[in-house]
């Protein structure tokens, strides 16, 4: 349950899962809505996704309200978005009464920064935290709780790889799949510009959704549209049926403050689906996939290029290492997994 700011949800979800949302709206019309949620906040535990006023901030006023126990799972360093710790309010009074009294004004949206640094100054008050990295433990504290993956969903004895890609009009090319939203961060030019360096005319990057924030898939098939195959957003229980048709999944983050933080779904996508997993040595990356991926420097399309090839060269070892990197997925990153540590969390409230 939340509240939908835009006309679609962030993600398509599984389509038996009930949501329940109200609009999202500026201040000051944002009471209004809050004031209608907050009783169909029925749970005896209250779980709130990100420190932001639109879930953190109604997840306070409920706790307040009702005293029911507060869990803050944290999945960004959503303040890296706006500069991190250099981020300030900066304003004149005229300022500040134009933020806060016009129609347009930056202060009357729920995502200001200010109010996310104000959430992230908030987070001892939840009864406890989960975080999905290493970083985001240093930075608040909490339990890490891995991302879990459905496992038995993202199966690969469930699927057909050649099936999967005459599906998708995938089987006359090799495949790197990117299976989310490109942003510049994410490092889909350093792939790219590899693919230029290999020149090899049946390789193809597959983006699956395209960027729901701007046009930069656009910008990137303009420049490299020899290379890119672009297939539409599907529900996550497809997801698995593509992910087989990929023979790499590629997960080229570069090193920002942004990635530092994250917990890349792509890489148990492809961990999950027994694909080999080309990454970058960012975050909690190297972590995630132990040694049973290949990494390269961020922003190192060289690199990449090489072990592009390489793992073209030796695909039968490279598919050792992806049945290698599931039974990791199974272990540590798994549902099951997750599971584990949440109970913990909870038995504690």
């Amino acid at each position: 349950m939340g509240f939908l700011f835009g006309n679609n949800l962030y993600r398509n979800l599984p389509s038996e899962l009930n949501v329940y949302n109200l609009p999202g709206k500026n201040f000051p019309d944002f009471f209004g809505e809050i004031h209608k949620f907050l009783p169909k906040i029925n749970g005896d535990i209250i779980y709130a996704i990100k420190p932001q006023i639109a879930s953190f901030g109604v997840a306070l006023l409920k706790k307040i309200f009702s005293q029911k126990a507060l869990i803050l799972d944290i999945d960004d360093w959503e303040l890296s978005w706006y500069g991190g710790d250099d981020w300030h309010y900066r304003f004149t009074p005229k300022q500040l009464v134009r933020d806060l009294f016009k129609s347009d004004g930056a202060l009357r949206n729920p995502y200001h920064p200010l109010y996310v640094k104000w959430m992230e100054g908030l987070v001892n008050s939840a009864d406890a935290v989960t975080v999905h990295t290493k970083f985001l433990q240093q930075r608040f504290g909490g339990t890490f709780v891995p991302n879990g993956k459905d496992t038995a969903l993202f199966d690969p004895a469930r699927y057909d790889a050649e099936s999967s890609r005459n599906r998708y009009g995938l089987s006359e090319y090799r495949i790197l799949m990117f299976p989310g939203a490109p942003r510049p961060y994410k490092g889909l030019e350093d792939v790219l510009i590899a693919l230029d360096k290999i020149n090899q005319p049946d390789l193809r990057l597959v983006i699956v959704g395209g960027s729901p924030y701007d046009d930069y898939d656009r910008q990137l098939q303009r420049k490299w549209g020899r290379w890119i195959i672009k297939l539409p957003k599907y529900p996550a229980d497809i997801m698995p049926d593509l992910v087989a048709a990929a023979h790499i999944v590629v997960v080229p983050q570069r090193d920002t403050p942004e990635t530092r933080a994250q917990f890349p779904l792509k890489l148990t996508d492809g961990m999950a689906m027994a694909k080999p997993v080309l990454s970058t040595r960012v975050g909690d990356i190297p972590k995630i996939l132990g040694d049973t991926g290949y990494l390269v420097d961020p922003a190192c399309p060289e690199q990449i290029a090489e072990q592009i090839q390489w793992i073209f060269q030796n695909l039968e070892s490279a598919n050792q290492q992806g049945i290698n990197a599931r039974k990791r997925c199974v272990e540590h990153y798994s549902i099951e997994a997750m599971a584990s540590v949440l109970k913990s969390v909870i038995s504690q409230l």
